[in-house]
């Protein structure tokens, strides 16, 4: 086999591992197109503000934003990520003590040990940052090792070795070893060429390889790999060589075993699965959208700024940081009140902390594929470099990420995070006066919102997670998925070849192709400080109510129930349609004008239910999707629902456990845990490529501000925009 043409295309694949090794450069300008020439007043359509970004072909690109990211940077809140210089530091470090002078070793996840949260509160802009601290996962000698190395120090204040089964994400390395083991096999390899497939055509995904009990995944670190077909096309996941499976052992890289079950299953062909819009058939494809482009234009500039992580806009400042783990982190969430001037917390911190995607299928080939993506592949690991014009808009500010490789040499992932500003017709408030008054008003201000966003491309899906705030202290948290269906092979072409009898486990999409069914949990941590630390979760239970006889025309009516949960128990939340409630996190010491206490409410949105038996060995590990709504007591350690160590986990050590302890949560420092669900029977529409679904969820003011905070907003003026009109490009 030409091994240079296999490699060639395992990189195209994982792509991510460039950027292990070198800086990804700026993506390059926009291509020519029509430009806008407008004239709007003084203003131009390529007018910018703020000082941190400049006019690029059409492309909003930031000056300050270097995706060298210089050995000099400097953290500038006590929140900022481990920079460059930092990062370099703690590799030299972890690698001069201890058991890593002498043993191989890996680094899995290296991050800012935060400081203590009222070290962070306390912390004043300009002043000294608390002291720098790194939290790495590591893992040498086959042992999980959990340091904090003192950045200005150099030194390791603390060693501990790995406290609960399971163990770190993996690294890119890990990925990248284990889909090239196979290759080392001669019986694997002649299993390819059997099943007609060109070695040189072949593409490979790594698959977490879950825990069911058995002793092998106790003494081993075990990874799945199963195969596809490149010939003819790009999109290789629709061409699955069905069944064939082989077992990893992940250290070693040693092929413990392979299980051909497939064998009478045809590979997919490629025709038709062609997603690129330059390779698209025509032929197939013969009705084009007639659609023409569409952009905001701030002929005055954005509206907000970033000052590092820091970012403000309207009545809105938050920290915002990349995380490799958790994808994006946000911090620090406050709200201007627009009646005294002052800055209320809202939210302390929030971030995804876990995704379960358990696959519905039992079979040899199927059964483990229950993926958590954020602790066993890193969300903000799989995170892809954001698209400029069509991941976010003309008008969008991009942040780069720095994470480490395996031996602790740090790399950027460019433009990981977009901040824009998002208008799309909507309206904030308005009201008319019917004609009958008298008066001749109509108000009506426009919704202009700011949007934080990263997309993480976990192998064949995508995920594009949204932080939106709005001026009226609304925050909207939105998942959409979108990307390509992990399918699966069979030998039907057509429904009508099925048996009445028989299961799919999904559906049939094309010719020898099944989509299986699915489902997605994204689970939440959301570290609320409504108007300070104290909280409390109220359950507002809305109840039918029957008038007593001869005290109304009524006969019935709602009522709304108070109840302030006291302990953990009473703040486990299974989200009932016949059943409704308001679900509010309030401070109890900060009252209204009128008495009312000062909160936050979380406001479900179309989700789903995990409908997996409680002892089936992925709901274990997934305990934490039980319930849609959990609240704890703050505590540093308690961060990621599936535990610190997920991968081959035994869901020792997840949500569900420490809630079991049944903590007080009245009046406390509490944190609320909320799970978005997806369930997913696949349709022929999301072949070959799936149109995005999205699911998202609130948190709204309750009594929080003594009036509608927007009141102040201005509306559009038409002397305000540009008016614009299509010339040729240069």
């Amino acid at each position: 086999m030409d091994g240079k043409h296999f490699l060639r295309h395992l990189f195209l694949f994982f792509s991510a591992l460039l950027l292990l090794v070198f800086t990804l450069q700026n993506l390059p300008p926009a291509k020519k197109t029509d430009l806008l020439d407008c004239a709007a007043s003084s203003w131009r359509c390529s007018t910018s503000k703020n000082g941190f970004q400049s006019q690029t072909h059409g492309v909003l690109k930031n000056p300050a934003k270097s995706t060298e990211h210089r050995e000099d940077d400097t953290p500038r809140h006590p929140l900022d990520p481990l920079t460059v210089r930092e990062l370099n530091g703690v590799r030299d470090a972890v690698r001069s003590y201890g058991p890593f002078r002498t043993a191989p070793y890996a680094l899995h996840y290296v991050t800012l040990e935060e400081p203590e949260k009222r070290a962070v509160l306390s912390w004043i802009p300009g002043s000294p940052l608390p002291p720098r601290r790194a939290s790495v996962v590591a893992r040498a000698g086959g042992v999980v090792h959990e340091l904090t190395v003192d950045v200005g120090t150099g030194e390791v204040t603390r060693h501990e070795t790995g406290r609960h089964f399971g163990s770190p994400m993996l690294t890119m390395e890990d990925m990248v070893a284990a889909v090239a083991a196979p290759l080392a096999s001669a019986a694997f390899n002649r299993t390819v060429v059997q099943r007609g497939v060109d070695l040189a055509d072949l593409a490979c995904l790594p698959v977490s390889s879950g825990w069911y009990e058995r002793k092998i995944e106790d003494k081993r670190r075990l990874i799945k790999v199963q195969c596809y077909s490149m010939e003819g096309t790009a999109n290789f996941y629709m061409r699955p060589i069905e069944g064939l499976t082989v077992l990893i052992d992940l250290d070693t890289q040693e092929v413990l075993e392979i299980s051909d079950e497939g064998k009478t299953i045809p590979v997919p062909k490629a025709a038709n699965t062609e997603y690129r819009y330059s390779n698209r058939n025509v032929g197939v494809r013969a009705v084009e959208l007639n659609l023409k482009p569409i952009s905001i234009e701030q002929p005055m500039g954005p509206s907000f700024t970033v000052d590092g992580h820091l970012v403000r806009w309207a009545n809105w400042e938050f920290h915002v940081k990349p995380d490799p783990r958790a994808g994006v982190i946000v911090s620090r969430a406050m709200v201007r009140d627009p009646v005294t001037g002052e800055m209320r917390s809202v939210m302390y911190k929030g971030f995804t902390s876990e995704l379960f995607v358990p696959y519905m299928d039992p079979s040899d080939a199927w059964y483990f594929k229950t993926y958590m993506d954020a602790g066993e592949y890193g969300f903000g690991l799989q995170a892809m470099p954001l698209d400029p014009l069509n991941d976010c808009p003309r008008n969008a500010y991009y942040m780069d990420a720095v994470f480490n490789a395996a031996d602790g040499t740090p790399y950027v992932r460019s433009d990981m995070i977009c901040i824009f500003e998002s208008y799309a017709g909507d309206v904030g408030w308005r009201h008319s006066e019917c004609p009958i008054t008298g008066m001749n008003i109509r108000e009506v201000r426009p919704k202009v919102t700011l949007v934080v966003r990263m997309a993480a491309s976990v192998a064949n899906y995508d995920y594009i997670v949204d932080w939106e705030f709005q001026n009226d202290g609304l925050i909207r948290i939105k998942v959409g998925l979108s990307g390509i269906l992990m399918v699966k092979g069979t030998p039907y072409l057509n429904m009508n070849q099925v048996n009445e009898e028989e299961y799919l486990y999904g559906t049939l999409l094309s010719e020898n192709v099944i989509g299986v069914i699915h489902d997605h949990y994204v689970t939440f941590y959301l570290d609320m400080d409504t108007d300070g630390t104290d909280n409390s979760f109220v359950k507002v239970n809305l109840k039918k109510e029957r008038t007593s006889p001869g005290d109304s025309p009524r006969r019935s009516y709602m009522k709304a129930i108070r109840n302030v949960a006291k302990t953990e128990k009473d703040a486990q939340i299974k989200l009932k349609l016949h059943d409704p409630s308001e679900f509010h996190v309030v401070n109890p010491n900060k009252r209204t004008r009128v008495g009312n206490p000062a909160g936050y409410k979380i406001v479900p949105a179309g989700t789903a239910a995990s409908l997996l038996d409680h002892d089936d060995p992925p709901q274990i590990r997934a305990a934490f999707t039980d319930n849609q709504i959990w609240v704890t007591p703050y505590n540093q350690s308690e961060q990621f629902a599936g535990g610190t160590y997920v991968y081959q986990s035994h869901g020792d050590d997840t949500l569900a456990v420490w809630s079991e302890r049944d903590r007080e949560i009245e009046n406390k420092d509490i944190v609320v845990w909320y799970t978005l669900g997806f369930h997913h029977v696949p349709c022929q529409e999301d072949f070959p490529i799936m149109p995005t679904v999205t699911s998202s969820f609130d948190i709204k003011p309750v009594n929080f501000f003594e009036s509608n905070p927007i009141l102040g907003i201005a509306p559009n003026q038409e002397k305000d925009l540009p008016v614009c009109k299509v010339v040729a490009s240069a």
